[in-house]
């Protein structure tokens, strides 16, 4: 999830498992310790980009470094509030709980994150929200302002730090709920084209839990649609994109090529723009799919030119919104009905 969303929740947690005994700084370390995983982004400043995007939500995003930083910090905690009465036990459990939501948090979403490392490279995605959702974040952001200016004693702040996480996990089951519908929706349309073996993925398009893409593995390429949770129709309107791995034959030996294909999982593409060589990593979304069903894909490295490749995976994401794009994108959303 995105660096707002694991602040303002981790406050909330903060208010409600240290209650009045650390005060505000129980708020202060719960957004700390939301924040902790996310470390790796230092170390990223000196690598490759494309060595950058498998190091990301790796090793700092793992079981084992949970545990690990989590012992640190309950230690550094204990003895920093030495006059209050919280044990070093309560502390470890309360890092835990900061931490471990983070992981689990960041595992709903389609970049992958490594729970197993250095022991596993298996990457966990789930693909039930996507990375950013203001809907997610909105009730655990307000009750966050409250906490901030409500005083210590205040008979509501636990009500508001309580209210911020239940909403939160309450979207969260809403958004399984979503992938379910979408899915079973997709899995009729495959049976009905004999394809009930093929792999795919759906993951939510940009900034909702409507509105979803999919993704279905093809012999030479991918079939992608989007479905709203809202559609009536059983019927999907594929778009077959050609996956041209063959474009890659003069440099699959480079180290960023790999790369990119590891990162990718195998949901990825390659295309020429202009002189260009373009690798597309599917997982990401297309830039406005909901009105151009051949839209480029969010997330495209120039293999031509690595040194214009600088924020890669957030460029694409809102290139082509505006206006008209978001109403449509919101009529899309509400389903068929609304076109």
């Amino acid at each position: 999830m995105d660096s707002l969303t694991h602040i303002v929740l981790g406050a909330c947690i903060g208010e409600v498992m240290m209650d009045r005994k650390a005060g505000r700084k129980a708020m202060l370390w719960g957004a700390l310790a939301q924040s902790v995983p996310d470390i790796d982004f230092i170390a990223g400043a000196w690598m490759p980009l494309t060595s950058e995007l498998l190091a990301h939500r790796g090793f700092t995003h793992s079981f084992l470094f949970a545990g690990i930083i989590s012992f640190f910090l309950a230690l550094i905690a204990s003895r920093w509030h030495k006059a209050e009465p919280i044990s070093f036990r309560k502390w470890m459990v309360f890092f835990l709980v900061e931490i471990f939501t983070h992981l689990f948090l960041d595992a709903m979403n389609n970049y992958g994150i490594g729970w197993l490392e250095p022991f596993s490279e298996k990457r966990f995605a789930f693909h039930v929200m996507y990375v950013a959702d203001p809907l997610f974040t909105l009730i655990p952001l307000i009750a966050f302002f409250f906490l901030l200016f409500l005083k210590m004693d205040h008979l509501h702040r636990m009500r508001w730090a309580r209210s911020g996480i239940i909403a939160s996990s309450f979207y969260l089951v809403l958004s399984f709920f979503n992938k379910q519908t979408v899915q079973r929706a997709v899995e009729n349309s495959l049976n009905q084209s004999s394809r009930s073996n093929a792999t795919y993925f759906t993951t939510p398009t940009l900034l909702n839990n409507l509105l979803w893409m999919v993704v279905v593995k093809d012999s030479t390429g991918f079939l992608v649609t989007q479905r709203s949770v809202f559609d009536k129709s059983d019927s999907l309107q594929w778009n077959y994109i050609d996956q041209n791995t063959q474009l890659l034959d003069p440099v699959h030996d480079h180290q960023e090529v790999m790369e990119l294909k590891k990162f990718s999982q195998g949901y990825y593409t390659v295309e020429h723009w202009g002189d260009t060589l373009v690798f597309n990593d599917l997982r990401f979304g297309q830039q406005n799919g909901w009105e151009d069903p051949k839209s480029r894909f969010s997330f495209h490295y120039y293999i031509s030119h690595p040194s214009d490749n600088e924020l890669i995976v957030q460029r694409g994401r809102f290139a082509l919104l505006n206006a008209a794009s978001g109403r449509r994108l919101l009529t899309r959303m509400l389903g068929e009905q609304s076109q």
